[in-house]
């Protein structure tokens, strides 16, 4: 993550009010992580989980998840350091992070720009990954930092 960022800054010449952080899932944590280091101008989390614990917990509610993780991915307290616009998307109907979860995400971001649900829409759908409410979310973000 670090090398992509290194690399759209220096090497393509990307200006850095103009970089927007994009992260799915996991992946929301592991942006969430570098924005706390290298704030971008915009971050978009699509399904944000409040912390790896507290999701596996929902799926694993007969295991010890907090002790047993090494890494715990805090989005939800990393997200609370981050000062920039910042949308989170979920699906109302997503099986693998509880749709609270990702609106708590929101609920603790210092400067929420949009909160949008995707209704129906499970973790892995389609709708989650290139439809319109999507799409429209990051272009919407991406156009505020012109």
């Amino acid at each position: 993550m670090r090398a992509a960022r290194s690399f759209l800054l220096d090497e393509a010449g990307v200006p850095p009010g103009r970089l927007l952080y994009f992260g799915e899932s996991l992946g929301a944590a592991v942006v969430t992580e570098l924005a706390t280091v290298y704030p971008p101008a915009g971050l978009v989390l699509r399904s944000p989980f409040v912390d790896l614990a507290a999701v596996a917990g929902v799926h694993y509610p007969f295991l010890p998840v907090r002790a047993l993780l090494r890494d715990r991915y805090p989005v939800a307290d990393g997200i609370a350091r981050v000062p920039v616009p910042t949308t989170v998307v979920y699906g109302t109907a997503d099986s693998i992070v509880p749709p609270e979860q990702s609106r708590v995400v929101a609920e603790a971001a210092p400067e929420l720009h949009r909160l949008v649900a995707v209704r129906g829409a499970d973790h892995n759908d389609r709708a989650l990954l290139d439809g319109p409410e999507v799409i429209g979310a990051v272009t919407e973000l991406a156009d505020q930092l012109r």
